[in-house]
């Protein structure tokens, strides 16, 4: 690049001003500013005043940058040459840092500051990688900060909060907190819960981190201690270290219902969801009258899928608490889940009028149960009582598939054909290829997609739902290809593998192949009831009627849809359960009485008895 002629400047009246159009903060201003996350209240604490913690002193907000400096003469800058280059880097920096990209913005900064080796940028750089959360650039910008300007106190000070945690303001809360702690042992355990909500301004989580481990190194026999280090050792992302301290304080209090509820949602967030619910199921053992155990055991049933379970729990809960609407709405909808409308429908409608405030998830459930029952028109009703907004679109959907079910296709059709944006068109046009397959016109469904599809060839929703009616239609190898053009867009399509693989499970074909697809699906969603199923088939097939029916088992029990009850039964009586499979199926049958899956399962296994298809 041919450079402009040399110019020498101090840091032109541009940059500033660009700093202005693009609404940046200027150098100077708190790194702490950010809002905290949800773990905890934003508010302090009472006990812990921490915007005063010297009524004598000016300066007792918490700020790397603060400083009392005089501003440097101009003289003290390096002389610098104002090249394209150089402007055009700056500008770009401060551009990715308008756009939130702290990461580009604080490394453009920092080549910058070790090419032109001016402190001025070097402070910038140093503020944006405190935006960027990136402990390495962080400290690369403090170090690179100090090295330029070795005799600015400014420099000095911030590169010492970087490497030890430590600030002059810093220093001035730690001694303001220590001393609060140390005054008030009639306040101290209040004191120490609140600790982390008094440092949740402090941006970087690793430092707040070591100043609670600092603070309460003297009250370790205290198990709000413990929970404190817990609780910033998780929000600095140390969920190892944060069980441990829950453990300790566990060991001084048993039965502690915060420590036990953290420690069962840090083993839920790691995937051990079981764990989780054993240490809640533990402590309610020992303290059955305890509701607040009992809800935070029902939250880990559900987190761990096992609902019929939770709906007992939290029946129990409602039971002491029969007018709360939190609870009527649970007990509704995991009852909806469970396929039990009737016992679905009476919480609903009580929470409901009670004001909840998920009206319209509620009236949508409400009109599913009505629809189930044969009563279209009733159900329309509650469809159309959706308030305009986010549910509107799945409420039209409902109500077209009310108006075919009542053998009014076309009708139907014409509900779907008004959608005002791509989105909402596209899960029109996917709601009325269903109603085409339910209607028995599943190539013209086919026609529907595929003529769609070409037009949007990398459309991820129509490459699966085309794939799934050509697999109807016995167009296996469109399917196959459209399966696999998808795992190569999303390579973590768990239902792609499962579509897949038991799709030659249930032709009996590639079984090997079809098997490492389904596993590959498990784990991507390792409790998902459809892939289970699909594993369990595919066991069937391959003669393990042991491996088919704990599979079969395991998804049941997480969703009793009618397909899995169809194989669970078929299972149940090719190893000699004859009756246990006729109440399962006939279970089925009877919340499901059109799924021709099932019935023609019970037909070819028990044909006498009267059930047609």
């Amino acid at each position: 690049m041919k450079h402009s002629p040399a110019r020498y400047f101090v840091l032109p009246g541009i940059v500033l001003a660009v700093w202005a159009v693009l609404g940046l903060c200027l150098p100077g201003t708190s790194a702490f500013a950010q809002e905290p996350d949800n773990v905890f209240d934003t508010e302090p604490a009472n006990d812990l005043d921490v915007e005063n913690p010297d009524a004598d002193a000016d300066d007792a907000e918490v700020d790397p940058f603060a400083s009392d400096e005089a501003p440097p003469a101009p003289g003290d800058f390096p002389a610098q040459e104002l090249s394209a280059e150089t402007l055009q880097d700056f500008l770009l920096a401060e551009i990715a840092a308008a756009r939130g990209d702290f990461q580009l913005s604080a490394k453009s900064f920092i080549a910058l500051a070790h090419k032109t080796r001016d402190p001025r940028i070097a402070h910038r750089a140093a503020y944006i990688a405190t935006q960027a959360k990136d402990p390495r650039l962080l400290a690369e910008a403090a170090q690179l900060w100090r090295e330029i300007a070795p005799e600015s106190k400014e420099a000095r000070q911030f590169a010492e909060y970087v490497e030890h945690g430590r600030s002059p303001g810093l220093e001035k809360l730690e001694t303001f907190l220590a001393r609060t702690l140390a005054e008030n042992p009639s306040k101290l355990t209040a004191s120490l819960l609140e600790l982390n909500r008094a440092l949740i301004k402090i941006e970087n989580k690793d430092i707040a981190r070591n100043l609670v481990f600092r603070l309460t190194e003297p009250y370790l026999k205290h198990p709000e201690a413990h929970f404190a280090r817990a609780q910033a050792a998780l929000l600095a992302k140390r969920p190892m270290e944060a069980t441990g301290a829950l453990d300790r304080a566990i060991e001084l209090r048993p039965d502690w219902l915060p420590a036990l509820m953290l420690k069962a949602h840090i083993l839920s967030e790691a995937g051990s969801a079981d764990k989780a619910t054993q240490i809640l199921e533990t402590a309610l053992a020992r303290n059955p009258g305890n509701l607040d155990i009992r809800l935070g055991y029902a939250r880990s049933l559900l987190v761990a899928n096992r609902f019929r379970e939770a709906r007992v729990e939290f029946n129990t809960l409602l039971a002491a608490a029969p007018d709360d609407r939190d609870l009527l709405y649970t007990v509704g909808m995991l009852s909806s889940e469970l396929g039990d409308n009737a016992a679905a429908e009476p919480p609903l409608k009580r929470a409901l009028a009670a004001g909840h405030p998920q009206a319209d998830i509620i009236r949508i459930q409400l009109g599913k149960i009505a629809a189930s029952r044969g009563e279209h028109a009733a159900a329309r009703k509650w469809f159309d009582a959706v308030s305009p907004g986010s549910r509107t679109t799945e409420a039209r959907i409902l109500s077209a598939r009310s108006l075919a079910r009542e053998g009014r296709l076309d009708q139907a059709r014409k509900l779907l054909h008004d959608g005002q944006t791509p989105d909402v068109q596209r899960r029109y046009l996917l709601a009325e290829s269903q109603l085409l397959v339910d209607a028995g016109r599943t190539r013209q469904a086919f026609d529907l997609i595929d003529k769609t599809l070409r037009a949007n060839p990398d459309d991820t929703d129509l490459l699966y739902e085309s794939a799934m009616l050509a697999d109807r239609i016995g167009r296996h190898e469109i399917m196959e290809i459209r399966l696999r053009k998808l795992i190569s867009l999303t390579p973590d399509h768990a239902h792609a593998y499962n579509a897949l693989g038991y799709s030659l499970a249930d032709r009996g074909q590639r079984l090997n192949e079809a098997e490492k697809l389904i596993a590959r699906a498990l784990e991507i969603l390792p409790r998902d009831p459809y892939i289970l199923d699909s594993m369990g088939w595919l066991r069937f097939r391959r003669g393990d009627f042991s491996g088919a029916l704990e599979r079969l088992e395991e998804a049941y029990v997480l969703r009793t849809d009618p397909e899995i009850a169809a194989h669970l039964g078929e299972v149940l009586w090719r190893i000699g359960r004859n009756e246990e499979a006729r109440r399962i199926l006939d279970e089925a049958l009877s919340t499901h009485p059109g799924n021709t899956s099932l019935r023609k399962t019970i037909h070819r296994l028990y044909p006498k008895t009267g059930k047609k298809l």
